[in-house]
């Protein structure tokens, strides 16, 4: 009997092996039915087993057959049992929050919440009600990006920022191998730190020239072209969307702005061991067309942006041209980071002579938290994940940054005043997506706003704090 009850054990399981996926559906009532037969029948079956352990050679009644057949028909009714599949083939999976993936289209919702609170003491003599304290949500923005298929890409963000809402980076992007073309609003290229996003750098402000050179995004075409180490990019831009659609008369309305600037960086960025390094330039060259009559200020505010006030500043230029080109350097190992950047800006003014200013920042980096590095994709820094976040045993990350901020704005008879900035940064990120920032900036300056004494040299302390999220 043992031979006889392998062999019909077999042919139960040739025939569910064997049942078409597509077998004829059954209702749930019936499938419900079924599986209580199948269970009742798996009950007898190891009845029968035991019987055979405790007897070598037991006989098998012609019911045992019957309920295996029994059992073999069911099995072969309800069809093979198939995982469950996502409805439309489309994937979802969480990066801070849901991305939408079916084939080679994608989609998902982006978001960013930034708030400071900070304080920048005022200079003996100097009253002004926008120092000292001042709180602000430094930026809320809201979008979306993806892929539409066949290569072709998109982005869109608005951000309410400085009491308005604008476009930020909205763009149509197309992917070919190692190029890359995209049109519509994004940055020119200017500068490592300027390119960084905001919600990944080491301190909560970039370097002070990217602000004073009034660095923004343009609307244009550009091109980018990725070969190993390499990294070329080359655009053509006119304005920013807000300065475009703006309805004045004059030369500060939109229809008049008649801008554009020629904008290009190459990046060599070789991996050496556990080393990344990264050497950059870029250079960049603007025509301000009707721009000239409504004049140009270079100008920044003492470190924090929930402060309108500025200690540095030129008066405003009939700038006709701007020529500004810079150099970049970084490098990431373990959990230690460094980078520094120069950059210089000349402004051709009509029936004067040019001005040069300059700027530019060195900094190091480094991780409390072991298992911790600063990332870096594509030509700039990104964001990373806390090797061991809160809730899967550890506190997140924290860095602790270093950096000297320099800016002269005096040149020729213009004399716009110079910055030496001393920048600590403490940054923690208890989770991805989410950081919190402390920082103190002392800031020395010369040729500054004058004091009642007459004095233009005098230090400022800046106390920054801003929590963010970001996904």
């Amino acid at each position: 009997m043992r031979p006889l009850l392998a062999s019909t054990s077999l042919a139960v399981a040739l025939v569910v092996w064997t049942t078409p996926v597509a077998a004829q559906s059954v209702s749930e009532a019936e499938a419900e039915q079924m599986r209580a037969e199948i269970r009742a029948l798996r009950a007898r079956l190891e009845a029968i087993e035991s019987r055979l352990q405790a007897d070598p050679a037991p006989a098998v009644s012609p019911s045992d057959d019957r309920d295996i057949g029994k059992a073999a028909g069911a099995i072969a009714k309800a069809g093979p049992a198939t995982p469950p599949t996502k409805p439309d083939g489309v994937d979802i999976t969480w990066k801070g929050s849901p991305r939408f993936a079916q084939g080679d289209k994608q989609f998902k919702v982006k978001g960013r919440i930034q708030a400071d609170a900070n304080h920048v003491s005022s200079p003996d003599g100097i009253e002004d009600p926008g120092l000292g304290f001042s709180n602000e949500m430094r930026r809320i923005r809201l979008g979306g990006e993806g892929s539409v298929g066949s290569g072709f890409s998109y982005k869109l963000e608005l951000e309410l920022s400085d009491n308005s809402v604008d476009l930020v980076d909205t763009f149509v992007s197309y992917n070919a191998g190692s190029w890359q073309v995209r049109l519509g609003n994004h940055n020119a290229f200017q500068s490592l730190d300027e390119l960084t996003g905001d919600t990944t750098g080491s301190v909560m402000e970039r370097a002070a020239f990217t602000d004073a050179f009034n660095f923004e995004r343009r609307l244009g075409i550009s091109a980018g072209y990725a070969s190993g180490p390499w990294l070329a990019q080359f655009g053509v831009f006119t304005d920013d969307v807000g300065a475009l659609a703006n309805d004045s008369d004059g030369p500060s309305g939109g229809d008049e702005n008649n801008s554009y600037s020629f904008d290009g960086r190459l990046v060599y960025a070789p991996r050496i061991g556990r080393t990344q390094l990264h050497f950059g330039g870029s250079a960049h060259w603007r025509r301000l067309g009707r721009l000239v009559d409504a004049g140009t200020r270079y100008r920044q505010r003492p470190f924090v942006h929930s402060t309108n006030t500025r200690l540095i500043g030129t008066p405003s230029l009939n700038v006709e041209t701007e020529m500004h080109y810079g150099l970049e350097l970084a490098a990431i190992s373990g959990r230690w980071h460094g980078a520094a950047e120069v950059h210089a800006l000349r402004a051709e003014r009509v029936g004067l002579p040019s001005v040069t200013f300059r700027g530019g920042y060195a900094e190091v980096g480094y991780f409390l938290t072991p298992g911790d590095s600063r990332g870096y994709k594509e030509g700039i820094f990104t964001s990373a994940a806390p090797a061991r976040p809160i809730g899967k045993g550890g506190a997140g990350s924290i860095q602790v940054n270093l950096r000297y901020d320099y800016l002269d704005l005096d040149s020729r008879d213009i004399r716009g005043g110079k910055q030496n900035g001393y920048i600590v940064g403490l940054v923690w990120s208890p989770i991805q997506y989410l950081r919190f920032n402390l920082n103190y900036a002392l800031l020395s300056y010369d040729g500054a706003i004058a004091l009642p004494s007459g004095s233009t040299g005098y230090d400022v302390r800046v106390v920054g704090t801003r929590f963010e999220l970001d996904f």
